[in-house]
């Protein structure tokens, strides 16, 4: 155990991540009046915003993708892009004169008799409260399939994914069957030959269902728990893809095709257990993310079965430390920018007890 009472920079609230949920807990512990650094990893304003292909839009139009305080300016389409909502995070920043370090990497976390260190590469904060609001990605999840090592064509993730513009005239390979695969698959039917991969048939949220709807029900969601009911069912119940515009175009055109799951790669492609073979140039995995936490390897925060066990959104286990924006597990709708509001809400008012 190391006692943080000798680290230099003190807050009483240490922020580890600087996009829309590091963000949004600004707000409230700025309202709050508590002291706190918000440390991002980014080079700049924008969250993981900065990283996703040209082509991705939001679920909702600009007034549905708020976070609390401030309502996103209008767009020029519906479903605004990525560059908007990096625009829209940089200037919450500076309306709110949020205090964000970067770029600052978090190597790990300790717990001592007065709350936490918070190891860095430009230096050490102490805080009685950490909370973690990191996202996911960074850590892309790969599974692993047979004959995956000898496939000589190109792998890469959809973390990775900047536009169709190094497949064009290829035959590429898009695995998964949420957002990001038919998103991407959408992306690519024009210059590319698409395989399409999936478990099953792809569930399409009904054509009029958008962020809003998908907003209602995670606010359906919580108030249940909160309230003792029975649980509603949360957003998967409906769908796994919205119909943004182009998935919708591409789907209706008869463009957007889905296969079943292969069942093993081979040097120039994939096969499929009936026996049938595709020649593939290049696989792009759509299979989503797991939590960014790598800081906290140092600490004996998970349970058995690998699950970090949360009162609300505090760690059983290290009383003080808090998680924001990773999902449903840290609150319904959380992972959303409309969504996370909530969760930041009452992790701060959970923080304001703990610290007093």
């Amino acid at each position: 155990m190391q006692d943080t009472s000798a680290v230099a920079r003190r807050v009483d609230v240490a922020v580890i991540g600087g996009g829309q949920a590091g963000l949004a807990l600004g707000y409230y512990l700025r309202r709050a009046g508590l002291s706190f650094v918000i440390l991002d990893q980014q080079s700049h304003p924008g969250g993981a915003w900065q990283h996703t292909w040209p082509s991705l839009r939001l679920f909702s139009p600009a007034q549905y993708s708020s976070l609390p305080g401030r309502l996103m300016p209008p767009s020029a389409v519906e479903n605004p892009d990525a560059g908007h909502v990096i625009d829209y995070l940089s200037d919450y920043e500076d309306r709110y004169n949020l205090p964000v370090e970067r770029p600052v990497e978090v190597a790990h976390v300790v717990s001592g008799q007065t709350g936490f260190t918070v190891v860095t590469d430009s230096g050490d904060w102490g805080a009685p409260v950490v909370v973690n609001a990191t996202g996911t990605w960074s850590q892309p999840f790969w599974p692993s399939v047979p004959g995956q090592a000898a496939f000589r064509g190109t792998q890469s993730h959809s973390a990775d994914y900047r536009g169709p513009g190094q497949f064009v005239n290829k035959s590429v390979l898009v695995i998964g069957g949420a957002n990001s695969g038919a998103q991407i698959a959408a992306d690519l039917v024009d210059s590319a030959e698409v395989t399409w991969c999936l478990r099953g048939e792809p569930r399409y949220l009904p054509d009029d269902v958008d962020g809003r709807e998908l907003f209602r029900v995670a606010t359906r969601q919580v108030q249940a728990r909160a309230a003792g009911e029975p649980d509603p069912g949360g957003v998967a119940s409906l769908g796994d893809i919205v119909a943004v515009p182009p998935v919708k175009e591409a789907r209706d055109a008869g463009l957007l095709i889905a296969s079943p799951m292969f069942e093993r790669f081979t040097a120039e492609g994939v096969t499929w257990p009936d026996g049938s073979a595709r020649r593939i140039d290049s696989a792009i995995w759509c299979t989503g993310f797991r939590p960014a936490l790598r800081h906290l390897r140092g600490l004996d925060i998970r349970e058995q079965d690998g699950t970090i066990s949360l009162s609300g959104t505090e760690s059983t286990r290290y009383p003080g430390m808090y998680f924001v924006g990773y999902g449903d597990w840290t609150g319904p709708g959380s992972a959303t920018l409309i969504g996370v509001g909530a969760t930041a809400k009452a992790t701060v008012d959970s923080i304001g007890h703990h610290l007093h």
